[in-house]
């Protein structure tokens, strides 16, 4: 394939307590032509998470997890113009009421400061017992277990309290500055983070919703295959984009 035809790369971002490799089920499934690169995340502060992206996703597609999707909103947001879409995968946009956002605040840092003290196993087991994670089979929870054993507790620490829902203000508002397109998507089961994923497409020049029937918080996770299918028809649509206006 001559370089003027080269679909746009997609970059994955991870979500809290993840590697790039989380992303796996969905990058595997990708066609050849589309490729794909996972980011590590070793910077632990929502700045340096932002850097990372910035120096991974010029020219690509970005797709996120959960925070992941948050801090590639953010990303995008920031510099607009480096990226050529956004999909998220269970994200909000932010808290929008300040007494709820500084109760998650509060919530986050006393996590935080909780994690500094214990040991990586005691706080995956009790992560992965969180009712946001419940409608996931066993097989799948620990087949993130790995990955979430390798986290350093520190860090897992400062990115709460940098990039944690409470800590950073709401963007909605900016959507609509936001001209790439934009997938949100979300598992049905997993009904606020759904309405989040609607809201989103709606405040978007260019947004879609799709929503996974009969996935939860990890859509991604549970339902790879029609995760992976949505993003090569978004790939697809905008590598036909690129050679329209190429004449090609």
């Amino acid at each position: 394939m001559a370089a003027s035809e080269r679909p746009p790369a997609i970059v994955f971002v991870p979500g809290f307590m993840q590697s790039g490799g989380a992303w796996a089920p969905v990058a595997d499934l990708l066609p050849e032509r589309y490729p794909s690169v996972g980011l590590r995340h070793s910077e632990s502060t929502y700045e340096g998470r932002l850097g990372e992206i910035a120096a991974a996703g010029e020219g690509a597609v970005l797709a996120g997890y959960s925070m992941g999707g948050r801090l590639a909103l953010h990303a995008a947001l920031r510099e607009p113009g480096r990226y050529r879409g956004l999909v998220t995968v269970g994200v909000s946009a932010g808290i929008e009421a300040p007494a709820a956002r500084a109760a998650r605040a509060e919530a986050d840092a006393k996590l935080a400061g909780w994690m500094e003290t214990e040991p990586i196993e005691e706080i995956v087991a009790i992560w992965e017992r969180q009712p946001l994670f419940a409608d996931q089979a066993d097989a799948l929870v620990e087949g993130q277990r790995a990955d979430r054993l390798s986290q350093d507790p520190r860090g897992l620490a400062m990115l709460l309290r940098t990039a944690g829902q409470g800590a950073l203000e709401p963007v909605w508002e900016r959507l609509h500055t936001l001209e790439i397109p934009v997938l949100a998507i979300a598992g049905g089961l997993d009904t606020g983070y759904a309405q989040a994923a609607r809201r989103i497409a709606r405040g978007v020049p260019r947004g879609r919703a799709e929503i996974i029937e009969g996935a939860g918080h990890a859509a991604h996770l549970q339902r790879p295959a029609e995760v992976a299918g949505l993003l090569a028809g978004l790939l697809a649509e905008l590598l036909d984009e690129d050679l329209r206006e190429r004449g090609l």
